[in-house]
């Protein structure tokens, strides 16, 4: 791999629906024209949900799905992050699972083996400060960890906060030791261009990263339906969580509103799907039954639908009902 000069880089993180995903959408929105962008996109599920919303976008986007990618002997990453080097992109971003623990991302990106390639940069987290009141969160050492490695740190969404939750954001910001670079805030993921050239200082996490992936040498399956098939559901669970993913046939199609009725009442901590509808295909993102839509321009896609919760839900019967929601195209 021949590269003339190390690629700016950047680890986007943040805990389940602090708004990754929408803050990358925005950066590639309005990145500068002439520039090739590449992005490495971690899921907790295995049904890739992020990267059919950003594939749209024009980067060159790779998937590594089913966990936290430096917990699969870090070959995952290594793949994906060659892959997308040898495309020789003008910039580089990294988006972990909302789960995952951004240490051995950082350690890996600055090993000798990748010195030559790799310019990292700032690491910025987003929050969503309305977390701060709610121990599920603040006591999860992820979420510390996130936070403790993040040289930008970034309240998300505070156009649905109240003083209380900026305030419990702000104290929490100035508690942090080395200080951030940069402390600052925004609304829907409205991440300026100028944060990623904010420098990386050495972090400490205060915890020890043990993630355990189970089956973590085996190679995750890939989604192909067989002759046949309507649609293929994969399981994951770790960290404490557990997800249930759906990928339907290109030729079923949903019906929008009944599917946001679902979505409305399904009590999971976090949905996010990318499905075919009546209407056109569509991006949902759900989080605590708080439903966004937006409008994709894709075709011939296959129908994604994540969901995940710290408990086992009732998934045969939510496979039922969402069987139920489709008809052929």
């Amino acid at each position: 791999m021949t590269i003339s000069k190390p690629i700016p880089t950047n680890i986007i993180t943040g805990f389940l629906g602090a708004g990754k995903t929408t803050a990358i959408l925005s950066l590639l929105a309005r990145k500068p024209a002439d520039e090739k962008w590449a992005i490495l996109i971690n899921e907790f599920g295995n049904v890739g949900v992020d990267g059919a919303m950003l594939d749209q976008q024009g980067a060159i986007v790779k998937e590594v799905p089913g966990g936290c990618m430096c917990c699969v002997a870090g070959l995952p990453m290594s793949v994906g992050i060659n892959a997308l080097l040898a495309q020789k992109p003008d910039r580089l971003l990294l988006e972990p699972t909302g789960l995952g623990h951004p240490k051995e991302i950082i350690n890996k990106l600055t090993s000798d083996s990748y010195a030559k390639y790799i310019d990292l940069k700032a690491t910025i987290t987003l929050v969503d400060p309305r977390q701060f009141s709610d121990s599920l969160y603040t006591d999860n050492q992820n979420f510390q960890d996130q936070i403790a490695l993040a040289d930008v740190l970034v309240a998300n969404k505070i156009d649905a906060c109240s003083d209380y939750d900026l305030l419990m954001f702000e104290q929490y910001a100035s508690e942090c030791e080395p200080a951030k670079q940069m402390i600052t805030q925004v609304e829907q993921g409205q991440l300026d261009l100028s944060l990623l050239e904010q420098p990386r200082i050495a972090r400490q996490a205060a915890h020890s990263h043990h993630h355990h992936h189970d089956d973590a040498a085996a190679p995750l399956p890939g989604l192909e339906l067989a002759p046949g098939e309507t649609f293929i559901r994969k399981e994951n669970h770790g960290q404490g969580y557990h997800s249930c993913g759906w990928f339907f046939a290109t030729d079923l199609h949903f019906d929008f509103s009944q599917l946001f009725t679902l979505f409305t009442n399904l009590n999971a901590q976090r949905v996010k799907a990318v499905v075919n509808t009546e209407r056109g295909c569509f991006a949902f993102n759900v989080v605590n039954r708080v439903v966004s839509v937006n409008e994709l321009t894709l075709e011939g896609f296959e129908s994604r639908i994540e969901v995940i919760d710290k408990d086992i839900l009732p998934w045969d019967e939510l496979e039922e009902i969402l069987v139920s929601l489709t008809k052929k195209a």
